[in-house]
């Protein structure tokens, strides 16, 4: 780890308790950097935005991708103040960063009563077997938007 990392790493840690001190939501932070630059940060806004998706890392991706204009951060860099959840997990794969640092893990995130092993053991349940109901419907209806799909001739595929 460089001495850059470690800059970029404290940024996210300060914008984890910025956005705590803000009464934004929970103590999380996150930078994405691409070529030595920060071009998104954000922190936990959940109960803030009552929206359950706005955690530090999909807060700061969304501003990334808009500063850089694309929908992928080829060559980027986050910087998160902890372990990513299974959603903003997702979220960084989507995105395709190079790298990820991270600062506290799961355990430390469980102590303070942000535990997501429940949604790591929903992931290994067979589809009946979750918590929260999960049905199939009109599939024959949906496929008509994938078959759509593959004749559109203009798409941009990621």
């Amino acid at each position: 780890m460089t001495e850059e990392d470690k800059k970029f790493m404290q940024r996210a840690i300060d914008l984890a308790k910025e956005g705590m001190n803000a009464n934004a939501g929970g103590p999380f932070g996150a930078v994405v950097v691409k070529d030595g630059v920060i071009v998104g940060e954000g922190y936990n806004k959940v109960t803030s935005t009552n929206d359950p998706t706005a955690h530090a890392e999909v807060t700061a991706i969304r501003n990334a991708c808009t500063a850089l204009n694309t929908f992928q951060l080829d060559d980027c860099i986050i910087y998160t103040s902890c372990d990513p959840c299974p959603m903003c997990l997702g979220a960084i794969y989507w995105a395709r960063p190079k790298m990820v640092y991270f600062g506290c893990d799961r355990e430390d995130a469980a102590a303070i009563g942000f535990d997501d092993q429940f949604i790591y053991d929903e992931l290994e349940r067979d589809i009946d077997d979750r918590h929260i109901k999960i049905v199939r419907l009109m599939r024959k209806d949906a496929l008509s938007a994938f078959e759509a799909w593959t004749d559109k001739i203009d798409k941009t595929k990621y």
